[in-house]
């Protein structure tokens, strides 16, 4: 080929389109992490590893936002694209003496169920400035049960994919929404659920593709159901051997396919999305088995601590019973496991505290090795699960006091911080802005110095 004017220009052409196409691939790779659309982040893992929120905060200090939230809530926000959507239920109309006479308390109930109706609200901002986009009453009903003195009825998290956001309320509906107008587009009813003692509901749903899964574990007829995400018909569901659990399912590829992996007092179990189809099972969790399951795609990690301490790493590339496996199980661990707060799977490393405590332990994900042994935080108690955002560890306190923290060589405290409202809800980390659900408030806390 001759050496021409044109052939020239034609090169540099070619090499100027791809220089464009390959900064334009970089800048994307190099773009932080843009969204939160479940309860514990994009892979449920609580880890954001693109963001880097403050470090320090008061309610002085680095506030970006505060805004004051209706009624009552432990629900996590959630974010997609530039709205952040979370969920509340305040009193509503009194109920009248029919209403009340008509309605069935199920027996066992430690719990009394309010006299007064609920509105179950889904509500929208703009996660910049926090203005208030929509706020959208899904359901006004009266209670079927009680809650625990530290639950509330919308302890549930929302999911989101961008064009519609979906609520479950547990006996009061799942809802999907539009998610820029909040109009409502679909409601499925689960029916009242009996929760052990009146404790109150709670369990988020998840979303994989047009699958919203939903878990209902309770003291009888327990079940998990699939939701067509478009029109909410039921793709599938089967009943699950189990008591009330309160634990939000997780949606993992692993094993050569698509898993739904729940925890529970009877067996962690793992079903197909795509069909319901049981793949495997694991017994040993503890009563109450509350925390999440998180995954690296290759093992499971499944831990509880109420009247007992239990963990292990379940591989996902087995089927049927575990336990009779002769290596079903890769490891497991039964010391300082957690009660309310779910692991968190950073780096490699697994993270928990004991109880609803301050202590804190870390074991390597693939061996089950000990790196920390209930190190002690200064924190009383704690029901938000931590957060790993910035190469940091974000653990907050049920009083709103949050130590933030480094893990290298040792365990380095960063700093502690203070807020004036307690917190039941988890951390989320996106850019440079950490967001806190507190009782009452909804903080953006960001350092513009950094």
């Amino acid at each position: 080929m001759h050496d021409t004017p044109h052939h020239r220009t034609q090169a540099l052409g070619l090499l100027l389109a791809f220089a464009l196409s390959s900064s334009a691939l970089l800048a994307q790779q190099a773009q932080p992490q843009a969204d939160w659309p479940a309860w514990r982040g994009t892979d449920g893992t609580g880890s954001a590893r693109e963001a880097d929120p403050p470090i320090r905060w008061s309610e002085t200090e680095n506030i970006a936002w505060k805004i004051a939230l209706p009624g009552h809530g432990k629900s996590t926000p959630i974010v997609v694209g530039s709205r952040l959507f979370l969920l509340a239920a305040e009193p509503g109309a009194e109920a009248s003496a029919e209403e009340l006479a008509a309605r069935t308390l199920f027996e066992g109930q430690l719990t009394e169920a309010p006299s007064t109706k609920l509105r179950f609200h889904v509500l929208a901002f703009d996660r910049t400035n926090g203005k208030q986009l929509w706020q959208r009453t899904v359901a006004e009903r009266l209670p079927v049960a009680g809650i625990h003195e530290t639950n509330g009825y919308a302890s549930f998290s929302p999911v989101a994919d961008g064009e519609r956001v979906y609520a479950s309320f547990g006996s009061y509906g799942v809802h999907a929404l539009d998610a820029q107008s909040g109009e409502v587009l679909w409601t499925h009813e689960l029916g009242p659920q009996r929760l052990r003692r009146g404790w109150g509901e709670a369990g988020s749903p998840a979303l994989r593709g047009d699958t919203l899964v939903v878990v209902a574990d309770q003291e009888a007829n327990s079940y998990i159901v699939a939701l067509d995400a478009r029109n909410g018909e039921v793709r599938w569901k089967r009943t699950r051997d189990e008591v009330s659990t309160w634990t939000t399912p997780l949606v993992v590829d692993g094993g050569g396919t698509t898993q739904v992996i729940v925890n529970g007092t009877n067996a962690v179990r793992s079903y197909s999305l795509a069909s319901g189809e049981e793949l495997w099972s694991c017994g040993g969790q503890t009563v109450n088995a509350i925390p999440s399951v998180v995954s690296d795609g290759a093992l499971a990690f499944a831990l509880s601590g109420y009247q007992g301490q239990a963990g292990a790493a379940l591989r996902l590339d087995r089927r049927g019973d575990l336990k009779s496996l002769p290596d079903g199980i890769a490891w497991t661990f039964a010391r300082g496991t957690p009660y309310v707060p779910s692991p968190l799977l950073a780096e490699g490393r697994l993270y928990f505290l004991a109880g609803n405590s301050g202590l804190l332990t870390c074991l390597d994900a693939k061996t089950g090795a000990v790196q920390l042994d209930r190190e002690r935080l200064e924190l009383a108690s704690v029901y938000a699960s931590p957060l790993f955002a910035g190469g940091r560890l974000y653990v907050v306190g049920r009083d709103g006091t949050t130590i933030v923290l480094r893990h290298g060589e040792k365990l380095e405290v960063l700093a502690v911080n203070a807020l004036a409202d307690g917190i039941d809800a988890s951390p989320v980390a996106i850019g440079k802005t950490l967001y806190l659900r507190s009782d009452r408030q909804l903080y953006a806390l960001r350092d513009e110095g950094r």
